[in-house]
């Protein structure tokens, strides 16, 4: 009796488990809207070009026109490695650096920076 009640408590867990197995395979189908790949590839170039996203710069100077020319073409002879760019923000014309993903990204360059131009500081952008 004591066998017959191992038996059919064995074969029902196997059984369960059996027919659990079985529930589980199956075909999964996924629909996706069209556009998707389109503003997945738009996200990614917003990223890029840090119009989204938290990102960091270095500014070099800020005041006039002539000024901020000549300091982007010493900055660019010196370190080529960042990208630099002047910006106008009323009313002056600033120098920024680089488009850096983390702090201490903009901070290690910033230290390399500041031997040459020692008013250079980080700051993140305001989105616009």
């Amino acid at each position: 009796m004591l066998k017959k009640k191992k038996l059919i408590i064995t074969a029902s867990i196997l059984i369960g488990f059996s027919a659990l197995g079985q529930a589980q395979a199956g075909q999964v189908t996924i629909k996706q809207d069209e556009l998707i790949p389109e503003l997945m590839e738009k996200k990614t170039e917003m990223v890029k070009d840090s119009r989204m996203g938290d990102r960091y710069r270095i500014q070099l100077f800020s005041g006039d026109n002539n000024q901020a020319s000549k300091m982007i073409k010493e900055y660019r002879a010196l370190y080529p490695q960042w990208p630099s760019t002047i910006v106008y923000e009323t009313p002056n014309y600033k120098v920024w650096v680089g488009n850096f993903r983390s702090s201490l990204e903009a901070d290690k360059a910033l230290l390399t920076i500041k031997k040459t131009f020692p008013a250079a500081f980080r700051f993140k952008p305001e989105k616009k």
